[in-house]
């Protein structure tokens, strides 16, 4: 073989052993991200059977209320939960923050498996409640915006979008799992069961989950480097809005319009199939089933086509479209009794989503620089995600109770358009943003 063809071979070789350690990276990487929000959203689809069990009194729609109401404050919980495990994660490296992280959702699940019930210790029950989604709120607040740190990193250029939207993918498949959990809960126990014992069984799943995905995160590469960690900026929340103020405000203004939005098609519609549109629970876990597996399907041709028209473009497509489309579309949601037409609307409604949900992580991700990257993406989409994802449950709830419902509907779509504000603003980041150690931005 010649000099030249073995320096080819060789090129080869290093390339590909390189996409495979990237592969793996973001393998580990999602396996924890799968848990942490399966465990998560295991509780927004089972509240529905042990609601009463821990709020006895009352009609059905204020137990949801009250289970409603803590699983916002688990969304609370956030804000401190991205800045502890972002200064962790900009300070003291990516994986061991990722680890932490896990292991916390993994206390919290096995907490609510475990947890006596209204009947055996009275309002002690509702209270070790919030307890545990608490923690599992500091939790997930961590998880995201160093799970996007990471990913970013890890991921080649000229295909962050692409790598980085695996990001949704275990996000959305963590929702998926629990909802494929509670299909499979449905078939084999009645719904006596359910609420007598069997919707302990997915937390359960999901405290043993995570113990894995922690030996999994265990062998992940740091991504940060010494320099970076040793920057006298690094974790500074000061630091972070001082000098970094635009790209807090993007990504506050992301989230509003994102995370509702994302949060109403998704874990409020379970809901709103059944009590508005009045259609019953085992048709809509089938139809909210189909139509998220595909969307987790859709996410890496999204994240793929914001490396081809960039990030910007995405973004001013989805809040646009969304901010048009939200009210319509509810209201035709909530007046379907075909199961077959709401699985059509549900997923237009999530296309729609997938040019903000591919990307969520990196987009953000590339506004700051290294040093505070973790913090600056974590925090603010903690802040915001609470304040508007975490509420949209409850706030579409209340206005249900109300009697305004629709009010909803416009409430979704003004939080999209201030989305779409910030999207025509926004510099494009599709050569990612920040050169290391420069703080300016590629053009």
């Amino acid at each position: 073989m010649s000099a030249a063809a073995e320096s080819l071979a060789l090129a080869g070789a290093t390339e590909a052993a390189d996409r495979r350690r990237r592969i793996v990276a973001i393998v580990g990487a999602s396996s924890g991200n799968l848990v942490e929000w399966y465990d998560f959203y295991a509780y927004a689809f089972t509240s529905i059977y042990f609601a009463a069990a821990f709020f006895p009194s009352g009609d059905t729609t204020s137990q949801l209320l009250a289970t409603a109401g803590i699983f916002a404050v688990g969304f609370f919980m956030r804000p401190l939960g991205g800045w502890l495990f972002g200064w962790i994660a900009d300070t003291h490296g990516r994986r061991i923050s990722m680890i932490i992280s896990v292991l916390m959702m993994c206390a919290g699940s096995l907490m609510i498996a475990l947890m006596p019930t209204h009947a055996t210790i009275g309002t002690a029950a509702p209270v070790l409640l919030l307890l545990a989604r608490m923690t599992q709120g500091l939790s997930v607040g961590g998880e995201y915006g160093t799970a996007a740190t990471y990913m970013s990193e890890v991921a080649s250029k000229g295909h962050r979008g692409f790598y980085s939207s695996f990001q949704y993918v275990t996000l959305i498949g963590g929702q998926l799992l629990a909802l494929l959990v509670l299909a499979v809960l449905q078939a084999l126990l009645t719904t006596d069961e359910l609420k007598a014992w069997g919707w302990r069984i997915p937390f359960v799943i999901g405290a043993l989950a995570a113990v894995v995905a922690m030996y999994l995160r265990r062998s992940l590469a740091e991504t940060a480097s010494e320099e970076t960690m040793h920057n006298k900026e690094a974790g500074s929340v000061i630091g972070l809005v001082r000098r970094h103020p635009r790209a807090v405000l993007i990504v506050l203004a992301f989230t509003m319009g994102g995370s509702l939005y994302f949060y109403t098609f998704t874990t409020y519609m379970q809901k709103y199939l059944v009590n508005t549109a009045n259609m019953a629970a085992t048709t809509v876990t089938f139809v909210m089933t189909t139509a998220l597996i595909v969307f987790m399907l859709l996410q890496p041709a999204f994240g793929a086509l914001s490396d081809w028209i960039g990030r910007k473009t995405n973004m001013i497509l989805f809040s646009g479209l969304g901010m048009l489309a939200a009210v319509p579309l509810l209201i035709l949601i909530g007046q379907v009794s075909s199961p077959y037409t709401a699985f059509i609307l549900v997923l237009l409604t999530l296309m729609i989503a997938s040019f903000y949900t591919s990307i969520s992580g990196v987009v953000k991700a590339e506004l700051f620089p290294p040093q505070v990257r973790a913090l600056g993406v974590g925090l603010s989409y903690a802040i915001a995600n609470a304040m508007f994802g975490g509420t949209a449950e409850y706030v579409a709830l209340w206005l249900k109770s109300a009697g305004q419902e629709q009010w909803f509907f416009w409430y979704v779509a003004g939080m999209v358009a201030i989305t779409f504000a910030a999207s025509l603003i926004m510099p494009d980041t599709r050569k990612y943003g920040y050169l290391e150690g420069t703080g300016h931005i590629e053009r």
